[in-house]
């Protein structure tokens, strides 16, 4: 009787013990998939508080903005709800936030023209724009697949940002062949406006009507017409200066004269 009562104690010691297991490793697991989650919403506050600070560089649209405001304005609600003994840091930025969003979605919208964009001349800044308007792409996308921004922003907005990468991709090209240029690269500054005018061409023949379009099309003509002059005017000077180099030699290989 003693002995089925020491093996019934401890059976059901056993499975407390692996109970206690169970729920520990439960509690575990949730913990770190509370602070993934956590990171993961920080990591979305940071990238877009990152771009928000980029979008002076280049002409930005309220509803632009307002879009990336409320993925904050999400993801600071999520990092509140799990984030323990910082939730009032979160709360703070939180209503910070929101009075941003009410405030610019009471104020009138607000589009900048994107004609007057002008190239930055800073390597640097031009690949800072380049990655902003990549991230804004992406958050302007993601943000439609949630259904939190409606179609006909998203198709606006995704127009803005394909001109501006276009505007600055063709600019590039063109900066880029203006420098060979000026150094005496013919060879690949012709091959770089070639190029700009052949994106040119493309793009032309869906918007025909664009004025930008029409303008950096007769830019970089001018510009082509101007590296091949400046080529066929360095060519003679190369082939004077390879005669030259010929006769020079011959007068040193030929035969000596004797006295």
């Amino acid at each position: 009787m003693i002995f089925t009562l020491v093996l019934v104690l401890i059976g059901a010691l056993l499975f407390l013990v692996i109970g206690v297991n169970v729920v520990q490793q439960q509690k575990e697991r949730v913990e770190t998939e509370r602070r993934a989650e956590l990171a993961r919403q920080r990591a979305i506050i940071d990238e877009s508080e990152e771009v928000l600070s980029l979008t002076g560089m280049f002409p930005c649209s309220s509803q632009m903005v307002l879009v990336v405001y409320k993925r904050v304005q999400d993801a600071l609600k999520l990092a509140k709800s799990m984030a323990g003994s910082q939730a009032a840091d979160y709360e703070r930025r939180l209503n910070d936030m929101t009075n941003q969003v009410t405030s610019l979605s009471a104020a009138p919208k607000n589009a900048p023209a994107i004609e007057g964009f002008r190239l930055p001349d800073n390597d640097k800044q031009i690949l800072a724009l380049v990655q902003v308007l990549k991230k804004l792409k992406a958050i302007l996308r993601a943000e439609h697949n949630k259904g939190k921004v409606n179609t006909a922003v998203f198709t606006e907005e995704e127009s803005r940002i394909d001109s501006l990468q276009l505007r600055i991709n063709v600019e590039s090209m063109l900066s880029r062949a203006r420098a060979a240029c000026q150094t005496q690269q013919y060879g690949s500054a012709k091959q770089m406006v070639s190029k700009a005018l052949s994106t040119l061409h493309a793009i032309k023949a869906q918007t025909p009507n664009d004025p930008f379009i029409g303008r950096k099309v007769d830019e970089a003509k001018a510009l082509l017409e101007e590296v091949m002059s400046a080529q066929k005017e360095a060519e003679p000077v190369a082939q004077q200066d390879n005669g030259k180099e010929e006769e020079d030699i011959d007068v040193l290989f030929q035969p000596k004269k004797k006295w």
